[in-house]
């Protein structure tokens, strides 16, 4: 499935670039061959780039593990884990990883997360038995991180107060609720995928809780009139306090914090470098086809056929942003930010873009550093059960836009 998709990406490209030559456009292959190596190095670029957050929080991670913190924290989402990833063991290390890596996105602590589903990734390749071929455990695993539930949309809530919102957090309960669409989609598909009973008590407890705690967060931020500086003030001082409670649990344990550090530490440059090629191959292959206008061009066809059945296309003026999201996450951001340029950060368009870039996670770059990680290309039904989850949440997105503009 990804090689064609890849394959298809250039093919695409060319198709186009071909096209538009014909129209009288012949700077299309400049724009092209400037986007391929403009993407390749910023593939290479932003693998140095995590190479430094990936050591930081492995080296952390070591400290929590040594110290038995993180088997403390992950106990008592152990059941759920357990239920939706039976072909994991029991007491498999890769489910401490899984649980902190969750928490993480969650709390949209993205720095500290990658490392994290990194770490679990390779555990769980350790019980992969076609080593060759992602695992049920590996698959569910990536799905729910594309999927990305986050209840601290603190990034976008900051460009919108940058860009002069008067209401920057007026689209926080829209991304609370799109983000949980996207997820429990893409939960639940894999689920069916992998005939795994989401009628166990456990599954639905654990489910209901979360539902109940999505609506708690919602309630107390969504009915604040500060809510953009309380995430900002709650996610960094989360953030800090993690690395502390680490470090503090190692100490009480009466551990040698600073080499469980480096242990763990050079565990993340191995990781960085391994990732290098899978970035470079799916970043050159989304760059050329970001180049050639082709998404551009979908939005204004849809718009005029919305136009010509009598239906609002206002949204259109968004879904560039949206289609960009699974592709590249700076791609989307960018967008973002040319959307509120363009329309102004209160708009429909500039408001729906907004709760778009918090509905998923850029779902071919999370494929491409987690299977990469573990050098497979054989990803099963990973992307489509993603892409599922990528499209539940950006139609709850514009949807939802609707319904709170």
């Amino acid at each position: 499935m990804l090689n064609l998709i890849w394959a298809g990406f250039f093919i695409a490209a060319f198709i186009m670039a071909v096209l538009a030559s014909f129209n009288g456009n012949t700077a299309i292959w400049s724009d092209m061959v400037n986007g391929l190596f403009t993407s390749v190095d910023t593939a290479f670029k932003t693998s140095l780039n995590l190479t430094g957050v990936l050591c930081f929080w492995l080296g952390m991670l070591k400290i929590a593990e040594k110290s038995g913190l993180t088997e403390l924290l992950a106990r008592g989402l152990k059941p759920f884990f357990r239920a939706i990833m039976p072909d994991l063991k029991k007491d498999s290390p890769a489910f401490s990883a899984i649980v902190m890596n969750v928490a993480a996105n969650v709390l949209g602590l993205d720095n500290a997360a990658t490392p994290m589903g990194l770490k679990a990734m390779e555990e769980m390749q350790k019980e992969n038995k076609t080593p060759d071929k992602a695992s049920n455990a590996q698959i569910m695993f990536m799905v729910l991180n594309s999927s990305a539930l986050t209840i601290l949309p603190i990034t976008i809530l900051m460009y919108r107060f940058q860009f002069g919102s008067m209401a920057p957090a007026k689209v926080f309960i829209p991304i609370l609720l799109a983000t949980a669409c996207s997820t429990l989609t893409g939960f639940i598909a894999t689920a069916l995928w992998q005939r795994i009973n989401i009628f166990r008590r456990v599954i639905l407890a654990y489910l209901l809780i979360g539902v109940g705690f999505i609506g708690t967060i919602g309630y107390i931020f969504g009915n604040n009139a500060n809510s953009t500086q309380m995430t900002v003030i709650l996610s960094n001082a989360i953030l800090a306090g993690l690395v502390v409670l680490f470090i503090v649990a190692g100490l009480i344990k009466k551990q040698n914090v600073y080499e469980n550090f480096i242990e763990g530490a050079k565990d993340g440059f191995h990781i960085a470098v391994q990732i290098i090629p899978y970035l470079v191959a799916m970043l050159a292959a989304i760059g050329v086809f970001r180049a050639t206008g082709g998404i551009d061009l979908f939005c204004e066809k849809l718009a005029e056929l919305l136009h010509y059945f009598g239906y609002d296309a206002e949204f259109t003026k968004a879904l560039p942003a949206a289609l960009m999201k699974p592709l590249s996450g700076s791609g989307a951001r960018a967008m973002m930010i040319d959307i509120f340029s363009t329309y102004g950060v209160d708009s429909f368009a500039g408001f729906a873009a907004s709760i778009v870039q918090g509905s998923t996670e850029t779902t071919f770059y999370v494929l491409a550093v987690y299977f990469g990680a573990v050098k497979l290309s054989k990803t099963g039904a990973a992307l489509p059960l993603a892409l599922l989850a990528d499209a539940a949440g950006i139609t709850a997105a514009i949807a939802l836009a609707y319904k709170f503009y």
